[in-house]
């Protein structure tokens, strides 16, 4: 294990997860998962669950916390989950369709790292670089993923070694609860440098096209004529660039037809926040995170309606999954849409 040091066993973000928890108990389905240990100090992996026991029923899962220094990304999904409780005491639509969709949280998959402000979990790794595949191409030097040592950043871990307990825990609840499912989403909430909020999915180790381009064109249509101002990029990863051991990589790959399950990732631009404020700049919490209380109510205010539509679009997928000549037409729009030049199928 590394030099981490914490104070204690709990940290604000843990605290807010806890007492949402106490408030929606008799609505949150809790689950203790596994649990990280830093010194003498435990930090539970809790999951939260809601809305239908239908094991065929649409899911739609909402994580953050990924890298310990994103702590924003962790507030958008406590966000979301304390205004859930406030809906269901009068959101009649909400209960309804929390009747036949599961909605299932994991706001804090790093704890350790959250615990000590840091990027990587305890043991020094990237949780997003630790999963065993590597990428089909070149990578960002560092960047992509590194296996020299955990000194330095966005290291992957020994080649061969098992999965760190996170990353271990995280898959394990996709699996169990998002890709067993006939439909599921999950998106996954970070920050980071750029001018953009994206929204990012597979592939992140390949620039070869996702089996379910069609589905996730439609999602981003759909999306883009309900809230025609939204301002995200939506694009796969690899227009972006290429990295090693992409956790949701990894678990799209995993699911098993017909089974559809769409990964997205969450990536709020930080710039936009540094431009306001440079100074920030200077500090390792501003990098990843606005420091001015209202930019933080911004961002708060600004992403729910994202969070929202996918419920929606699980709720209502019987009116919008493409299939037969439908989804062959969908594949040419999407191709022309993301890969004008030309596409490589995964078939």
């Amino acid at each position: 294990m590394s030099t981490l040091r914490v104070a204690s066993d709990s940290f604000p973000e843990m605290d807010e997860l806890k007492a949402i928890l106490v408030a929606g108990g008799t609505w949150f389905e809790r689950r203790t998962i596994g649990e990280v240990q830093v010194q003498e100090f435990k930090f539970p992996l809790i999951t939260a669950s809601i809305g239908s026991t239908d094991r065929n029923a649409p899911a739609v899962g909402f994580f953050g916390g990924v890298h310990g220094l994103e702590c924003i990304g962790t507030q958008l999904v406590l966000e979301y989950m304390r205004a859930l409780l406030r809906r269901l005491e009068w959101d009649e639509l909400l209960r309804e369709q929390l009747r036949t969709i599961r909605l299932i949280f994991m706001p804090i998959v790093n704890p350790g790292g959250m615990a000590a402000r840091r990027r990587s979990n305890p043991n020094g790794v990237d949780l997003m670089r630790n999963a065993p595949q590597n990428a089909e191409g070149r990578v960002p030097f560092l960047a992509g993923g590194q296996r020299i040592g955990p000194w330095l950043p966005w290291y992957r871990g020994p080649s061969g070694a098992q999965l760190e307990v996170e990353s271990a825990a995280l898959l394990s609840v996709v699996e169990e609860e998002l890709m067993s499912r006939p439909l599921s989403f999950a998106l996954d909430c970070h920050s980071g440098f750029g001018w953009d909020d994206s929204i990012w999915f597979p592939y992140a180790r390949t620039e070869r096209e996702m089996a379910h381009l069609p589905e996730m064109f439609l999602l981003k249509t759909m999306f883009e004529e309900s809230y025609p101002h939204h301002g995200y990029a939506f694009e796969p990863q690899s227009h972006q660039y290429l990295l090693h051991g992409d956790l949701w990589d990894c678990a799209y790959d995993r699911t098993r037809a017909p089974n559809i399950f769409l990964p997205m990732t969450l990536e709020l631009g930080s710039w936009r926040w540094i431009r306001k404020n440079p100074m920030q700049m200077f500090t390792r919490m501003g990098i990843f995170n606005p420091i001015k209380a209202h930019r933080t109510r911004r961002v708060l205010r600004r992403h729910p309606s994202f969070f929202d539509f996918l419920t929606r679009a699980a709720f209502s997928s019987r009116r919008w999954l493409p299939n037969g000549d439908f989804r062959d037409q969908v594949m040419r729009r999407a191709r022309e849409h993301w890969q004008p030049a030309s596409a490589v199928s995964t078939s």
